[in-house]
Protein backbone atom coordinates (compact mmCIF):
# COMPACT_ATOMS: atom_id res chain seq x y z
CA UNK A 1 0.00 0.00 0.00
CA UNK A 2 3.14 2.55 0.59
CA UNK A 3 2.88 2.64 -3.24
CA UNK A 4 0.12 4.16 -3.01
CA UNK A 5 0.31 6.83 -0.50
CA UNK A 6 -0.06 10.66 -1.59
CA UNK A 7 1.71 13.57 -0.19
CA UNK A 8 1.10 17.40 -0.40
CA UNK A 9 3.13 18.26 -3.12
CA UNK A 10 3.37 15.21 -4.57
CA UNK A 11 4.12 15.88 -8.51
CA UNK A 12 2.06 13.80 -11.66
CA UNK A 13 3.27 14.54 -15.29
CA UNK A 14 -0.39 15.22 -16.61
CA UNK A 15 -3.65 15.25 -15.01
CA UNK A 16 -4.21 11.95 -16.82
CA UNK A 17 -1.58 9.97 -14.71
CA UNK A 18 -2.73 12.09 -11.45
CA UNK A 19 -6.33 10.77 -12.11
CA UNK A 20 -5.08 7.46 -12.52
CA UNK A 21 -2.79 7.52 -9.48
CA UNK A 22 -5.78 8.72 -7.09
CA UNK A 23 -7.98 6.12 -8.05
CA UNK A 24 -5.27 3.66 -7.97
CA UNK A 25 -4.82 4.69 -4.46
CA UNK A 26 -8.51 4.64 -2.84
CA UNK A 27 -8.84 0.83 -4.91
CA UNK A 28 -5.54 -0.22 -2.76
CA UNK A 29 -6.56 2.03 0.73
CA UNK A 30 -10.72 0.78 0.05
CA UNK A 31 -12.05 3.61 0.12
CA UNK A 32 -14.65 5.38 -1.92
CA UNK A 33 -13.95 8.51 -4.06
CA UNK A 34 -16.78 11.14 -4.32
CA UNK A 35 -15.42 13.77 -7.13
CA UNK A 36 -16.61 17.61 -6.12
CA UNK A 37 -14.90 18.93 -9.42
CA UNK A 38 -12.11 17.55 -11.84
CA UNK A 39 -11.17 19.29 -14.96
CA UNK A 40 -7.66 19.80 -17.01
CA UNK A 41 -6.62 22.81 -14.19
CA UNK A 42 -8.17 21.50 -11.19
CA UNK A 43 -8.82 18.32 -9.47
CA UNK A 44 -11.07 17.86 -5.89
CA UNK A 45 -12.41 15.10 -4.43
CA UNK A 46 -13.44 13.73 -0.66
CA UNK A 47 -14.41 10.34 0.90
CA UNK A 48 -17.72 9.00 -0.55
CA UNK A 49 -18.46 7.81 3.36
CA UNK A 50 -21.01 9.86 5.19
CA UNK A 51 -18.94 12.15 8.14
CA UNK A 52 -15.25 11.12 7.27
CA UNK A 53 -13.43 14.25 7.14
CA UNK A 54 -10.88 13.37 4.59
CA UNK A 55 -10.30 15.47 1.53
CA UNK A 56 -7.76 16.25 -1.79
CA UNK A 57 -7.11 19.08 -3.56
CA UNK A 58 -4.49 19.07 -6.47
CA UNK A 59 -4.21 21.75 -8.80
CA UNK A 60 -2.24 22.16 -12.52
CA UNK A 61 1.24 24.63 -12.20
CA UNK A 62 0.85 27.39 -14.73
CA UNK A 63 3.04 26.87 -17.91
CA UNK A 64 3.07 23.25 -17.59
CA UNK A 65 1.46 20.27 -18.00
CA UNK A 66 2.21 18.76 -14.52
CA UNK A 67 -0.37 18.51 -12.02
CA UNK A 68 0.54 18.58 -8.34
CA UNK A 69 -1.25 18.33 -5.11
CA UNK A 70 -1.81 21.24 -2.89
CA UNK A 71 -3.69 20.15 0.09
CA UNK A 72 -4.62 16.71 1.88
CA UNK A 73 -7.50 17.26 5.12
CA UNK A 74 -8.30 14.87 7.29
CA UNK A 75 -7.32 11.03 7.66
CA UNK A 76 -10.05 8.60 6.93
CA UNK A 77 -12.55 7.81 9.78
CA UNK A 78 -14.63 5.34 7.51
CA UNK A 79 -14.87 1.66 7.98
CA UNK A 80 -13.21 0.40 5.23
CA UNK A 81 -14.35 -3.34 4.20
CA UNK A 82 -11.66 -5.34 2.24
CA UNK A 83 -14.10 -8.05 0.86
CA UNK A 84 -16.22 -6.09 -1.06
CA UNK A 85 -16.09 -4.60 -4.60
CA UNK A 86 -15.11 -1.16 -5.75
CA UNK A 87 -16.61 2.28 -7.49
CA UNK A 88 -13.24 3.44 -9.22
CA UNK A 89 -12.79 -0.40 -10.57
CA UNK A 90 -14.44 0.30 -13.60
CA UNK A 91 -13.80 -1.97 -16.64
CA UNK A 92 -11.47 0.49 -18.13
CA UNK A 93 -9.00 0.77 -14.75
CA UNK A 94 -9.36 -3.18 -14.88
CA UNK A 95 -7.90 -3.13 -19.00
CA UNK A 96 -5.31 -0.98 -17.52
CA UNK A 97 -4.39 -3.60 -14.71
CA UNK A 98 -4.63 -6.70 -17.27
CA UNK A 99 -3.20 -5.55 -20.50
CA UNK A 100 0.41 -6.40 -20.46
CA UNK A 101 -0.67 -10.18 -19.07
CA UNK A 102 -3.14 -9.75 -21.78
CA UNK A 103 0.03 -9.64 -24.34
CA UNK A 104 1.99 -12.34 -22.77
CA UNK A 105 -0.65 -15.08 -22.69
CA UNK A 106 -4.26 -14.40 -24.38
CA UNK A 107 -5.78 -17.86 -22.74
CA UNK A 108 -5.64 -14.95 -18.99
CA UNK A 109 -8.81 -16.28 -17.77
CA UNK A 110 -11.21 -13.99 -15.94
CA UNK A 111 -11.30 -16.15 -12.78
CA UNK A 112 -7.13 -15.53 -13.11
CA UNK A 113 -8.39 -11.84 -13.37
CA UNK A 114 -10.84 -11.65 -10.19
CA UNK A 115 -7.79 -13.84 -8.45
CA UNK A 116 -5.06 -11.72 -9.26
CA UNK A 117 -7.06 -8.33 -8.19
CA UNK A 118 -8.39 -9.42 -5.20
CA UNK A 119 -4.77 -10.61 -4.16
CA UNK A 120 -2.97 -7.40 -5.25
CA UNK A 121 -5.97 -4.94 -3.93
CA UNK A 122 -7.87 -6.92 -1.83
CA UNK A 123 -11.16 -6.11 -3.38
CA UNK A 124 -13.70 -8.52 -5.31
CA UNK A 125 -15.09 -7.74 -8.61
CA UNK A 126 -17.93 -9.89 -10.44
CA UNK A 127 -16.95 -12.25 -13.11
CA UNK A 128 -18.90 -10.24 -16.35
CA UNK A 129 -16.90 -7.25 -15.40
CA UNK A 130 -13.59 -9.17 -15.77
CA UNK A 131 -15.09 -11.03 -18.61
CA UNK A 132 -15.81 -7.67 -20.36
CA UNK A 133 -12.58 -6.51 -19.73
CA UNK A 134 -10.91 -9.01 -21.04
CA UNK A 135 -12.71 -8.49 -24.57
CA UNK A 136 -11.73 -4.77 -23.89
CA UNK A 137 -8.59 -5.35 -23.57
CA UNK A 138 -8.12 -8.67 -26.50
CA UNK A 139 -9.57 -5.42 -29.25
CA UNK A 140 -7.18 -2.86 -27.74
CA UNK A 141 -4.15 -5.15 -28.65
CA UNK A 142 -5.26 -6.99 -31.44
CA UNK A 143 -8.23 -4.74 -32.99
CA UNK A 144 -11.69 -5.57 -33.17
CA UNK A 145 -12.91 -8.41 -35.01
CA UNK A 146 -15.23 -6.21 -37.71
CA UNK A 147 -11.51 -4.96 -38.32
CA UNK A 148 -9.86 -8.38 -38.61
CA UNK A 149 -12.84 -9.48 -41.49
CA UNK A 150 -12.32 -5.63 -43.04
CA UNK A 151 -8.27 -6.99 -43.58
CA UNK A 152 -8.92 -10.21 -44.82
CA UNK A 153 -8.54 -9.33 -48.93
CA UNK A 154 -5.40 -7.19 -48.03
CA UNK A 155 -3.64 -9.57 -46.31
CA UNK A 156 -4.51 -12.77 -48.80
CA UNK A 157 -3.03 -10.43 -51.42
CA UNK A 158 -0.25 -9.76 -49.52
CA UNK A 159 0.48 -13.58 -49.18
CA UNK A 160 -0.05 -13.66 -52.50
CA UNK A 161 2.53 -11.46 -53.70
CA UNK A 162 5.01 -12.44 -51.30
CA UNK A 163 4.87 -16.26 -51.55
CA UNK A 164 4.24 -16.38 -55.00
CA UNK A 165 1.74 -19.67 -56.21
CA UNK A 166 0.48 -20.05 -52.85
CA UNK A 167 -3.75 -19.85 -53.09
CA UNK A 168 -5.66 -17.39 -50.41
CA UNK A 169 -8.73 -16.25 -51.15
CA UNK A 170 -11.97 -14.83 -49.86
CA UNK A 171 -15.41 -15.55 -50.73
CA UNK A 172 -18.19 -13.68 -49.31
CA UNK A 173 -21.94 -13.82 -49.69
CA UNK A 174 -24.89 -11.36 -50.06
CA UNK A 175 -24.89 -7.73 -51.59
CA UNK A 176 -23.35 -6.81 -48.53
CA UNK A 177 -20.31 -8.68 -48.77
CA UNK A 178 -20.73 -10.53 -45.25
CA UNK A 179 -17.68 -13.31 -44.88
CA UNK A 180 -18.70 -17.14 -45.82
CA UNK A 181 -15.36 -19.01 -46.87
CA UNK A 182 -11.14 -18.28 -46.63
CA UNK A 183 -8.88 -20.57 -48.18
CA UNK A 184 -5.36 -20.89 -47.69
CA UNK A 185 -2.55 -22.73 -48.52
CA UNK A 186 0.87 -21.77 -49.14
CA UNK A 187 2.68 -22.72 -52.20
CA UNK A 188 5.87 -24.30 -49.92
CA UNK A 189 3.36 -26.67 -48.12
CA UNK A 190 1.71 -27.92 -51.32
CA UNK A 191 4.91 -28.33 -53.01
CA UNK A 192 6.71 -29.97 -49.77
CA UNK A 193 3.21 -32.17 -49.53
CA UNK A 194 3.98 -33.43 -53.04
CA UNK A 195 7.58 -33.73 -53.24
CA UNK A 196 8.17 -35.27 -50.02
CA UNK A 197 5.67 -36.18 -47.64
CA UNK A 198 3.56 -39.48 -47.26
CA UNK A 199 0.73 -39.50 -49.13
CA UNK A 200 -1.79 -39.55 -46.14
CA UNK A 201 -3.88 -36.43 -45.16
CA UNK A 202 -5.84 -36.14 -41.83
CA UNK A 203 -8.67 -33.79 -42.50
CA UNK A 204 -10.16 -31.50 -38.86
CA UNK A 205 -11.90 -28.65 -37.47
CA UNK A 206 -11.87 -26.80 -34.64
CA UNK A 207 -14.29 -24.12 -33.35
CA UNK A 208 -13.13 -20.33 -33.09
CA UNK A 209 -13.81 -18.37 -30.20
CA UNK A 210 -14.17 -14.58 -31.29
CA UNK A 211 -17.06 -12.15 -31.52
CA UNK A 212 -18.64 -14.13 -34.72
CA UNK A 213 -17.16 -17.67 -33.96
CA UNK A 214 -16.78 -19.80 -37.18
CA UNK A 215 -14.78 -22.86 -37.60
CA UNK A 216 -11.08 -23.67 -38.73
CA UNK A 217 -10.60 -26.49 -40.72
CA UNK A 218 -7.62 -27.93 -41.84
CA UNK A 219 -5.82 -30.87 -43.83
CA UNK A 220 -2.24 -31.86 -42.59
CA UNK A 221 0.28 -34.76 -43.23
CA UNK A 222 3.01 -36.33 -41.87
CA UNK A 223 6.80 -35.83 -43.14
CA UNK A 224 9.93 -38.87 -43.68
CA UNK A 225 9.94 -38.65 -39.52
CA UNK A 226 6.43 -38.70 -38.79
CA UNK A 227 6.07 -35.17 -38.29
CA UNK A 228 3.18 -32.86 -38.41
CA UNK A 229 3.50 -31.33 -41.91
CA UNK A 230 0.02 -28.60 -42.42
CA UNK A 231 -1.12 -28.41 -46.19
CA UNK A 232 -3.87 -26.17 -46.34
CA UNK A 233 -6.45 -24.70 -43.76
CA UNK A 234 -9.56 -22.50 -44.05
CA UNK A 235 -12.22 -20.72 -41.74
CA UNK A 236 -15.76 -21.10 -42.81
CA UNK A 237 -18.85 -19.64 -41.05
CA UNK A 238 -20.96 -22.37 -40.49
CA UNK A 239 -19.55 -26.42 -40.62
CA UNK A 240 -22.23 -27.97 -42.29
CA UNK A 241 -21.96 -30.46 -45.87
CA UNK A 242 -21.36 -27.87 -48.02
CA UNK A 243 -18.80 -26.08 -46.23
CA UNK A 244 -16.28 -29.49 -46.16
CA UNK A 245 -17.50 -29.92 -49.83
CA UNK A 246 -16.17 -26.58 -50.59
CA UNK A 247 -13.09 -26.99 -48.46
CA UNK A 248 -12.29 -30.66 -50.59
CA UNK A 249 -12.98 -28.59 -53.30
CA UNK A 250 -10.30 -26.22 -53.21
CA UNK A 251 -7.92 -28.61 -51.50
CA UNK A 252 -7.91 -30.44 -54.81
CA UNK A 253 -7.60 -27.35 -57.18
CA UNK A 254 -4.79 -26.23 -55.18
CA UNK A 255 -2.93 -29.86 -56.10
CA UNK A 256 -3.99 -29.54 -59.43
CA UNK A 257 -2.47 -26.35 -60.15
CA UNK A 258 1.34 -27.70 -58.96
CA UNK A 259 1.11 -31.29 -60.25
CA UNK A 260 0.16 -33.10 -63.45
CA UNK A 261 -1.75 -35.88 -61.70
CA UNK A 262 -2.91 -35.70 -57.99
CA UNK A 263 -0.89 -38.84 -56.13
CA UNK A 264 -3.56 -42.25 -54.73
CA UNK A 265 -4.22 -40.38 -50.99
CA UNK A 266 -5.45 -41.99 -48.06
CA UNK A 267 -7.54 -39.53 -45.52
CA UNK A 268 -7.90 -39.57 -41.68
CA UNK A 269 -10.70 -38.08 -40.12
CA UNK A 270 -13.59 -38.46 -37.75
CA UNK A 271 -16.95 -40.48 -38.76
CA UNK A 272 -18.51 -37.50 -40.01
CA UNK A 273 -20.49 -38.58 -43.39
CA UNK A 274 -20.50 -35.03 -44.78
CA UNK A 275 -16.31 -35.49 -45.02
CA UNK A 276 -17.01 -39.09 -46.14
CA UNK A 277 -18.94 -37.91 -49.28
CA UNK A 278 -16.92 -35.16 -50.04
CA UNK A 279 -14.23 -36.93 -50.39
CA UNK A 280 -15.72 -39.68 -52.27
CA UNK A 281 -16.57 -36.78 -54.42
CA UNK A 282 -13.54 -34.76 -55.23
CA UNK A 283 -10.82 -37.45 -54.76
CA UNK A 284 -12.68 -40.32 -56.18
CA UNK A 285 -9.74 -42.40 -56.59
CA UNK A 286 -8.77 -41.99 -52.38
CA UNK A 287 -9.10 -44.29 -49.74
CA UNK A 288 -10.77 -42.92 -46.51
CA UNK A 289 -10.37 -44.12 -42.91
CA UNK A 290 -11.87 -43.50 -39.55
CA UNK A 291 -9.29 -41.55 -37.37
CA UNK A 292 -8.16 -44.54 -34.36
CA UNK A 293 -8.13 -41.45 -31.75
CA UNK A 294 -11.67 -39.88 -32.14
CA UNK A 295 -12.69 -43.86 -31.97
CA UNK A 296 -11.26 -44.44 -29.17
CA UNK A 297 -12.70 -41.61 -27.76
CA UNK A 298 -15.92 -41.85 -28.63
CA UNK A 299 -15.84 -45.36 -27.21
CA UNK A 300 -14.50 -44.52 -24.43
CA UNK A 301 -16.65 -41.43 -23.79
CA UNK A 302 -19.83 -44.00 -24.66
CA UNK A 303 -18.67 -46.94 -22.08
CA UNK A 304 -16.36 -45.22 -19.66
CA UNK A 305 -13.97 -48.83 -19.67
CA UNK A 306 -10.42 -48.45 -20.25
CA UNK A 307 -9.88 -52.18 -21.27
CA UNK A 308 -12.31 -51.92 -23.94
CA UNK A 309 -10.28 -48.54 -25.49
CA UNK A 310 -6.89 -50.61 -25.19
CA UNK A 311 -9.04 -53.79 -27.52
CA UNK A 312 -10.18 -51.49 -29.50
CA UNK A 313 -6.44 -50.59 -30.01
CA UNK A 314 -4.90 -53.83 -30.24
CA UNK A 315 -7.68 -55.05 -32.92
CA UNK A 316 -6.60 -52.19 -35.56
CA UNK A 317 -3.08 -53.20 -35.34
CA UNK A 318 -3.78 -56.81 -35.76
CA UNK A 319 -1.93 -57.76 -38.90
CA UNK A 320 -3.79 -61.12 -38.89
CA UNK A 321 -7.49 -62.08 -39.12
CA UNK A 322 -7.05 -65.08 -36.51
CA UNK A 323 -5.77 -61.71 -34.44
CA UNK A 324 -8.54 -59.46 -35.00
CA UNK A 325 -10.92 -61.79 -34.56
CA UNK A 326 -9.59 -62.90 -30.97
CA UNK A 327 -9.53 -58.89 -29.94
CA UNK A 328 -13.17 -58.95 -31.08
CA UNK A 329 -14.32 -61.57 -29.05
CA UNK A 330 -12.46 -60.14 -26.12
CA UNK A 331 -14.47 -56.77 -26.18
CA UNK A 332 -17.89 -58.92 -26.57
CA UNK A 333 -17.26 -61.11 -23.63
CA UNK A 334 -16.49 -57.81 -22.02
CA UNK A 335 -19.55 -55.58 -22.97
CA UNK A 336 -21.95 -56.82 -25.49
CA UNK A 337 -23.25 -53.39 -26.12
CA UNK A 338 -19.68 -51.97 -26.92
CA UNK A 339 -19.33 -54.62 -29.34
CA UNK A 340 -22.55 -53.87 -30.85
CA UNK A 341 -21.84 -50.15 -30.99
CA UNK A 342 -18.66 -51.23 -32.88
CA UNK A 343 -20.73 -52.97 -35.72
CA UNK A 344 -22.21 -49.16 -37.16
CA UNK A 345 -18.36 -48.71 -38.48
CA UNK A 346 -16.96 -51.02 -41.00
CA UNK A 347 -13.83 -52.80 -40.14
CA UNK A 348 -12.44 -51.88 -43.17
CA UNK A 349 -12.62 -48.38 -42.15
CA UNK A 350 -10.36 -48.32 -39.18
CA UNK A 351 -8.43 -51.76 -38.82
CA UNK A 352 -4.99 -52.19 -40.39
CA UNK A 353 -6.05 -55.54 -41.27
CA UNK A 354 -8.90 -54.88 -43.34
CA UNK A 355 -8.74 -51.01 -44.64
CA UNK A 356 -7.94 -51.14 -48.47
CA UNK A 357 -5.26 -48.39 -48.93
CA UNK A 358 -2.54 -47.30 -47.78
CA UNK A 359 -1.39 -45.73 -44.03
CA UNK A 360 1.80 -46.47 -43.56
CA UNK A 361 1.26 -47.14 -39.96
CA UNK A 362 -0.84 -43.91 -39.22
CA UNK A 363 -3.88 -44.89 -37.47
CA UNK A 364 -4.86 -41.95 -36.44
CA UNK A 365 -4.33 -37.90 -38.34
CA UNK A 366 -2.66 -35.28 -36.39
CA UNK A 367 -5.08 -32.98 -36.67
CA UNK A 368 -5.32 -32.17 -32.44
CA UNK A 369 -1.54 -31.54 -32.78
CA UNK A 370 -2.12 -28.76 -35.87
CA UNK A 371 -4.94 -27.65 -33.65
CA UNK A 372 -2.50 -26.93 -30.84
CA UNK A 373 -0.92 -24.22 -32.82
CA UNK A 374 -3.73 -21.82 -32.49
CA UNK A 375 -6.00 -22.89 -28.88
CA UNK A 376 -5.32 -20.18 -27.54
CA UNK A 377 -5.50 -17.82 -30.10
CA UNK A 378 -9.93 -18.83 -30.96
CA UNK A 379 -10.68 -16.31 -29.42
CA UNK A 380 -8.87 -13.10 -31.49
CA UNK A 381 -9.71 -11.61 -34.56
CA UNK A 382 -9.98 -13.97 -37.70
CA UNK A 383 -6.95 -12.66 -39.33
CA UNK A 384 -4.55 -12.74 -36.04
CA UNK A 385 -5.36 -16.66 -36.04
CA UNK A 386 -4.15 -16.35 -39.38
CA UNK A 387 -1.01 -14.66 -38.87
CA UNK A 388 -0.72 -17.14 -35.79
CA UNK A 389 -0.57 -20.50 -38.35
CA UNK A 390 1.48 -18.43 -40.96
CA UNK A 391 4.43 -17.49 -38.16
CA UNK A 392 4.02 -21.05 -36.85
CA UNK A 393 4.70 -22.34 -40.19
CA UNK A 394 7.88 -20.29 -41.35
CA UNK A 395 9.23 -21.12 -37.92
CA UNK A 396 8.61 -24.94 -38.21
CA UNK A 397 10.39 -24.67 -41.80
CA UNK A 398 13.10 -23.44 -40.51
CA UNK A 399 13.61 -25.28 -37.70
CA UNK A 400 13.57 -28.66 -39.47
CA UNK A 401 15.49 -27.16 -42.60
CA UNK A 402 18.10 -26.65 -39.93
CA UNK A 403 17.66 -29.97 -38.19
CA UNK A 404 17.73 -32.51 -41.21
CA UNK A 405 20.85 -30.68 -42.44
CA UNK A 406 22.82 -32.56 -39.50
CA UNK A 407 21.72 -35.71 -40.77
CA UNK A 408 24.33 -37.99 -41.92
CA UNK A 409 21.55 -41.28 -42.07
CA UNK A 410 19.74 -42.06 -45.64
CA UNK A 411 16.56 -41.93 -43.65
CA UNK A 412 14.74 -40.03 -41.65
CA UNK A 413 15.45 -40.86 -37.70
CA UNK A 414 11.99 -42.29 -36.98
CA UNK A 415 12.42 -44.62 -39.89
CA UNK A 416 16.02 -45.14 -39.90
CA UNK A 417 15.54 -46.73 -35.73
CA UNK A 418 12.83 -49.08 -36.87
CA UNK A 419 15.25 -50.56 -39.63
CA UNK A 420 17.72 -50.79 -37.57
CA UNK A 421 15.74 -52.84 -34.73
CA UNK A 422 14.45 -55.10 -37.82
CA UNK A 423 18.30 -55.30 -38.59
CA UNK A 424 18.86 -56.38 -35.47
CA UNK A 425 16.05 -59.11 -34.85
CA UNK A 426 16.91 -60.84 -38.32
CA UNK A 427 20.42 -61.45 -37.15
CA UNK A 428 18.93 -65.29 -35.62
CA UNK A 429 16.66 -65.99 -38.10
CA UNK A 430 17.41 -68.66 -41.03
CA UNK A 431 16.41 -68.08 -45.12
CA UNK A 432 15.56 -70.69 -47.44
CA UNK A 433 15.19 -69.16 -50.70
CA UNK A 434 13.03 -70.65 -52.79
CA UNK A 435 13.75 -68.46 -56.08
CA UNK A 436 15.05 -65.29 -57.29
CA UNK A 437 12.17 -63.46 -55.28
CA UNK A 438 10.56 -65.93 -52.96
CA UNK A 439 11.98 -66.45 -49.15
CA UNK A 440 11.14 -69.20 -46.24
CA UNK A 441 12.27 -67.38 -43.22
CA UNK A 442 12.65 -68.99 -40.43
CA UNK A 443 12.43 -68.25 -36.73
CA UNK A 444 12.46 -69.14 -33.35
CA UNK A 445 8.60 -68.95 -33.26
CA UNK A 446 7.11 -69.83 -37.01
CA UNK A 447 8.33 -69.24 -40.45
CA UNK A 448 7.36 -66.55 -42.85
CA UNK A 449 7.44 -65.97 -46.82
CA UNK A 450 8.80 -62.75 -48.18
CA UNK A 451 9.06 -61.76 -51.92
CA UNK A 452 10.98 -59.44 -52.56
CA UNK A 453 9.48 -58.70 -55.87
CA UNK A 454 6.03 -57.58 -54.50
CA UNK A 455 7.71 -56.35 -51.35
CA UNK A 456 5.52 -58.29 -49.17
CA UNK A 457 5.93 -60.71 -46.19
CA UNK A 458 3.08 -62.83 -44.51
CA UNK A 459 3.57 -60.77 -41.45
CA UNK A 460 2.21 -58.03 -43.19
CA UNK A 461 4.44 -55.40 -41.40
CA UNK A 462 6.25 -54.51 -44.76
CA UNK A 463 3.45 -53.60 -47.10
CA UNK A 464 1.23 -52.14 -44.22
CA UNK A 465 4.27 -49.57 -42.69
CA UNK A 466 6.62 -49.37 -46.15
CA UNK A 467 9.76 -50.53 -44.08
CA UNK A 468 11.05 -53.83 -44.39
CA UNK A 469 9.97 -56.02 -41.01
CA UNK A 470 12.78 -58.34 -39.43
CA UNK A 471 12.08 -61.04 -41.90
CA UNK A 472 12.46 -59.13 -45.22
CA UNK A 473 15.96 -57.62 -43.77
CA UNK A 474 17.03 -61.34 -43.60
CA UNK A 475 15.78 -61.91 -47.27
CA UNK A 476 17.22 -59.02 -48.38
CA UNK A 477 21.09 -59.77 -46.64
CA UNK A 478 21.39 -63.25 -47.56
CA UNK A 479 20.92 -61.92 -51.40
CA UNK A 480 23.16 -59.32 -50.68
CA UNK A 481 20.37 -56.84 -51.95
CA UNK A 482 20.52 -52.83 -49.91
CA UNK A 483 17.66 -53.15 -47.74
CA UNK A 484 17.56 -49.07 -47.84
CA UNK A 485 16.50 -49.33 -51.66
CA UNK A 486 13.65 -51.37 -50.54
CA UNK A 487 12.53 -48.93 -47.74
CA UNK A 488 9.48 -46.55 -49.37
CA UNK A 489 11.40 -43.51 -50.86
CA UNK A 490 8.90 -41.24 -48.38
CA UNK A 491 11.20 -42.27 -45.46
CA UNK A 492 14.38 -40.90 -46.96
CA UNK A 493 16.15 -38.07 -45.79
CA UNK A 494 16.14 -36.36 -48.82
CA UNK A 495 12.50 -36.65 -49.13
CA UNK A 496 12.50 -34.70 -46.22
CA UNK A 497 14.51 -32.12 -46.75
CA UNK A 498 12.57 -31.67 -49.68
CA UNK A 499 9.47 -31.31 -47.81
CA UNK A 500 10.90 -28.12 -46.29
CA UNK A 501 12.98 -26.92 -49.24
CA UNK A 502 10.43 -24.49 -50.22
CA UNK A 503 10.31 -21.49 -47.73
CA UNK A 504 7.47 -19.96 -46.43
CA UNK A 505 8.38 -15.49 -46.66
CA UNK A 506 6.80 -13.45 -43.99
CA UNK A 507 4.10 -10.12 -45.17
CA UNK A 508 5.17 -6.82 -44.41
CA UNK A 509 2.78 -5.16 -41.39
CA UNK A 510 -0.58 -3.45 -41.64
CA UNK A 511 0.97 -0.16 -42.10
CA UNK A 512 2.71 -1.41 -44.99
CA UNK A 513 -0.77 -2.86 -46.85
CA UNK A 514 -2.31 0.73 -46.57
CA UNK A 515 0.84 2.80 -47.66
CA UNK A 516 1.68 0.15 -50.91
CA UNK A 517 -2.15 1.40 -51.90
CA UNK A 518 -2.52 -2.05 -54.09
CA UNK A 519 -4.92 -2.97 -52.14
CA UNK A 520 -7.55 -0.40 -51.23
CA UNK A 521 -9.45 -2.09 -47.50
CA UNK A 522 -11.63 0.99 -47.45
CA UNK A 523 -12.84 0.28 -51.09
CA UNK A 524 -16.81 -0.63 -50.21
CA UNK A 525 -15.87 -3.28 -53.27
CA UNK A 526 -13.13 -5.23 -51.38
CA UNK A 527 -14.88 -4.57 -47.93
CA UNK A 528 -15.47 -7.82 -46.17
CA UNK A 529 -18.41 -7.47 -43.05
CA UNK A 530 -18.54 -9.98 -40.67
CA UNK A 531 -20.92 -12.88 -41.11
CA UNK A 532 -24.39 -11.96 -39.73
CA UNK A 533 -24.10 -14.80 -37.34
CA UNK A 534 -22.75 -13.04 -33.50
CA UNK A 535 -22.08 -15.17 -30.30
CA UNK A 536 -24.62 -15.29 -28.06
CA UNK A 537 -24.24 -13.15 -25.02
CA UNK A 538 -23.46 -14.71 -21.41
CA UNK A 539 -21.48 -18.27 -20.78
CA UNK A 540 -22.38 -20.91 -23.15
CA UNK A 541 -24.82 -23.47 -21.80
CA UNK A 542 -22.98 -27.16 -20.62
CA UNK A 543 -25.56 -29.85 -21.18
CA UNK A 544 -24.38 -32.26 -19.09
CA UNK A 545 -26.58 -34.69 -17.32
CA UNK A 546 -25.70 -36.07 -14.07
CA UNK A 547 -26.98 -39.79 -13.15
CA UNK A 548 -28.64 -38.59 -10.08
CA UNK A 549 -30.83 -36.17 -11.68
CA UNK A 550 -32.07 -38.68 -14.01
CA UNK A 551 -32.71 -41.16 -10.98
CA UNK A 552 -34.46 -38.38 -8.75
CA UNK A 553 -38.10 -38.42 -8.64
CA UNK A 554 -39.99 -35.43 -10.21
CA UNK A 555 -40.61 -32.59 -7.84
CA UNK A 556 -44.34 -32.00 -7.70
CA UNK A 557 -45.67 -28.18 -8.09
CA UNK A 558 -48.87 -27.73 -5.66
CA UNK A 559 -50.93 -24.67 -5.53
CA UNK A 560 -52.08 -22.82 -2.32
CA UNK A 561 -54.59 -21.26 -3.11
CA UNK A 562 -56.71 -24.51 -4.28
CA UNK A 563 -55.16 -27.21 -2.73
CA UNK A 564 -54.56 -29.08 -6.18
CA UNK A 565 -51.17 -30.24 -7.94
CA UNK A 566 -49.99 -29.05 -11.40
CA UNK A 567 -49.36 -26.08 -10.95
CA UNK A 568 -48.61 -22.46 -9.03
CA UNK A 569 -51.18 -20.19 -7.30
CA UNK A 570 -49.86 -17.86 -10.03
CA UNK A 571 -51.66 -19.62 -12.71
CA UNK A 572 -54.56 -20.81 -10.93
CA UNK A 573 -57.54 -20.59 -12.75
CA UNK A 574 -59.72 -21.40 -9.54
CA UNK A 575 -60.81 -17.91 -8.94
CA UNK A 576 -61.64 -16.83 -12.19
CA UNK A 577 -64.09 -19.59 -12.46
CA UNK A 578 -65.82 -18.75 -9.69
CA UNK A 579 -65.73 -15.16 -10.53
CA UNK A 580 -67.64 -16.31 -13.32
CA UNK A 581 -70.15 -18.86 -11.76
CA UNK A 582 -70.84 -15.62 -9.28
CA UNK A 583 -71.95 -14.11 -12.82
Amino acid sequence: MEDHNLVVGQEFPDVKTFRNAIKEAAIAQHFELRIVKSDLIRYIAKCAADGCPWRIRAVKIPNAPTFTIRSLEGTHTCGRNAQTGHHQASVDWIVNFIEERLRDNINYKPKDILHDIYKQYGIIIPYKQAWRAKERGLQAIYGSSEEGYCLLPAYCEQIKKTNPGSCAEVFTAGSDNRFQRLFIAFYASIYGFLSGCLPVVGLGAIQLKSKYLGTLMSATSFDADGGLFPIAFGVVDVENDESWMWFLSELNKALEMHTERIPELTFLSDAQKSIADAVKRKFPGSSHAICMRHLSESMGKEFRNSRLVQLLWKAAYSTTAHGFKEKLAEIQEISVDAAKWLQQYSHSRWSLMYFEGKRYGHLSSNIEEFNQWILEARELPIVQVIERIHSKLISEFEERRAESSTWISMLAPTAEKRLLEAMEHSSTYQVLRSDEVEFEVLSAERSHIVNIGTRSCSCRDWQLFGIPCSHAVAALTSYKKDVYAYTEKYFTASSYRESYSEEILRIPGKIKWKKEGDVPVDDDVRLVRPPKFRRPPGRPEKKRVCVEDVNREKHTVHCSRCNQTGHYKTTCKAETLKSFEQL
